[in-house]
């Protein structure tokens, strides 16, 4: 299973990072439709935030299955708001993958 755990501040609700770890497990290698949905949302979100909001986050990878995102603290207003809304959209993505596939992907908020 993929778990997901978004952390958000308590404050605000801002979302300060993600972390991506697991295997869906719903096909086989190449033919699983979760975790390329689930890849391909997260990655994407990363690259947006890279390319449109100009915000290098510290990102940790690995082979088996980790991605993990920080945003970095003291960037504009302007660039913050781009990243949340990129981040919320990500939310919103995933959150359709584990309404679909629920038993493949769990969505957790911190």
């Amino acid at each position: 299973m993929i778990q997901v755990h978004i952390e958000k501040r308590a404050a605000d609700g801002k979302i300060l990072a993600f972390k991506m770890k697991g295997h869906a497990d719903f096909a086989e290698y190449g033919e699983d439709i979760v975790c390329a949905g689930a890849s391909a949302v997260s990655f994407g979100t990363v690259n947006a935030i890279m390319a449109l909001a100009n915000v290098e986050p510290v990102i940790k990878q690995s082979e088996s299955g980790l991605l993990e995102c920080r945003i970095p603290e003291g960037i504009s207003k302007e660039a913050d708001e781009k990243v949340q809304t990129l981040l919320e959209g990500m939310v919103v993505s995933l959150q359709t993958i584990e309404r679909d596939y629920g038993k493949h992907i769990k969505i957790n908020f911190q």
